[in-house]
């Protein structure tokens, strides 16, 4: 099983992360979806791709049919504004779970329909919380969605993230 981070070269705060994640070692060349760069290091796919996200549906299901890999985990990298217009680091699952059959989507996705929470989002919570106790930053909620349609478990991360490998 594997995990397939995913970039996008449309959004910039998408690319940011992604480079750091490939400047760090232990990163190969891995196989091409849909004229797609990816990467592979351990059990991390990292694949970037040229459109938006939300439009990018089941690229779990096709990561597996293009490599016969099996998607454990999907991680988005990309930016979100804030209502309050500062910059802001979120973490959620995916979905339109608020819209009804029919209703109009603003971008990709299902109307009614989410992914399964990543069992990591509280964790990663956690370790939000504590990176933004110790900037002495102010907490703030809010809802956003994200409408791409997954099989398994999604986690979407947004702005700069940084990852610790303890070994």
């Amino acid at each position: 099983m594997v995990t397939l981070v995913v970039a996008t070269s449309a959004d910039p705060a998408s690319i940011g992360p992604a480079s750091s994640l490939l400047a760090m070692p232990g990163w190969h060349p891995g196989p091409t979806l849909q004229d797609a760069a990816s990467y592979t290091n351990k059990e991390v796919r990292l694949i970037k791709l040229d459109k938006r996200l939300v439009v990018e549906n089941h690229l779990d299901k096709r990561w597996e049919e293009a490599t016969g890999e099996t998607v454990d985990d999907v991680v988005f990298l990309s930016k979100h504004v804030a209502s309050s217009n500062r910059p802001a680091l979120t973490i959620h699952p995916i979905g339109t779970p608020h819209l009804r059959e029919g209703e109009a989507l603003t971008a990709g996705g299902k109307p009614g329909w989410a992914a399964p929470p990543n069992p990591r989002i509280g964790p990663w919570f956690r370790l939000l919380k504590n990176i933004a106790n110790s900037h002495n930053l102010v907490p703030e909620f809010e809802v956003i969605q994200r409408n791409t349609l997954l099989l398994y478990n999604c986690i979407h991360c947004s702005r700069k993230l940084r990852l610790y490998d303890d070994d």
